[in-house]
């Protein structure tokens, strides 16, 4: 399928849903942040107080996560159509409700911020994808992912035991950064702060992450993009965030040596000086 087709897929392909929990702060130019799987806005909080001093900054629970209802959401587009919507009603008493906002993306969150940029690319200024990867599996011709028998594995064990199986994806997400136990213990925090993830969600989002391939999307984002990747990323491999970084038109790349899956708390001011940097552009 082309990029074209791609994008209207992901526009057209399934229906809105209830609106979602945003946490809106600060003042300034329109940020979303967008959080990974199986997480919710509340991990990002640190990183939304910091971007609240020069931004108005709107944090989301994606669908079925944290607050937000658990909507009957199945595809990639739904999501992304879902957090437009209700990003849309939280900033309708903005003093600049229609500007083009800014959108941050951790994890599958990236993902979400790609669909958005496809379908409604004038509703996007810039991207920043932190630890994205077009797709979290490996295929015959990607080799920078997990196997699909390790993520299918990881879902009939989320069945199972989703607390204690959510518990051990953290220490994956920080394994073999510099400060992991620090960025762990901040994750492992937050992790029910906003209630529990509720398993259907989680299933149907799992399904969303092994299912996504969005190489054939990324030569058709020409808004500006910062991919930010950990050079020892176990779930989203630095290669994987450099050749997305080169598939965008007006992409460009900031590795960070020594993070994991986490940068925003293991190495929170070098995250913050690439991602400033690129925010702050004009």
């Amino acid at each position: 399928m082309s990029a074209t087709g791609i994008a209207r897929t992901v526009a057209t392909d399934a229906p809105r849903a209830a609106p979602l929990y945003v946490a809106s702060l600060g003042a300034g130019s329109p940020l979303v942040l967008l959080h990974g799987f199986a997480m919710h806005g509340g991990v990002l909080a640190g990183l939304a107080a910091r971007l609240a001093a020069r931004h108005r900054v709107h944090v989301v629970d994606l669908p079925g996560h944290g607050r937000s209802c658990s909507a009957n959401v199945d595809t990639l587009g739904a999501v992304a159509d879902a957090v437009a919507t209700s990003v849309a009603a939280a900033r309708a008493h903005d003093t600049a409700a229609h500007a083009p906002v800014a959108v941050l993306g951790w994890s599958f969150g990236g993902q979400v911020a790609m669909a958005w940029a496809a379908q409604r690319p004038a509703e996007i200024a810039r991207l920043a994808l932190v630890c994205t990867t077009p797709s979290f599996v490996t295929r015959a011709d990607w080799p920078c992912a997990m196997a699909p028998e390790t993520l299918s594995r990881f879902g009939d064990e989320l069945a199972v035991a989703y607390r204690a199986t959510l518990q051990r994806f953290l220490t994956l997400q920080v394994q073999g950064s510099d400060a992991g136990r620090a960025a762990l213990a901040q994750l492992r925090a937050r992790l029910f702060e906003h209630g529990n993830p509720a398993p259907a969600a989680l299933a149907r989002t799992l399904a969303l992450v092994a299912g996504n391939d969005l190489r054939p999307l990324a030569a058709s984002l020409y808004v500006p993009a910062l991919v930010v990747a950990g050079a020892r990323d176990a779930l989203a491999p630095a290669p994987a965030g450099a050749w997305l970084a080169a598939a965008l038109p007006a992409g460009r790349l900031a590795m960070l040596d020594g993070a994991a899956h986490a940068p925003f708390l293991s190495h929170p001011e070098a995250f913050g000086a690439a991602l400033g940097a690129f925010l702050d552009e004009r």
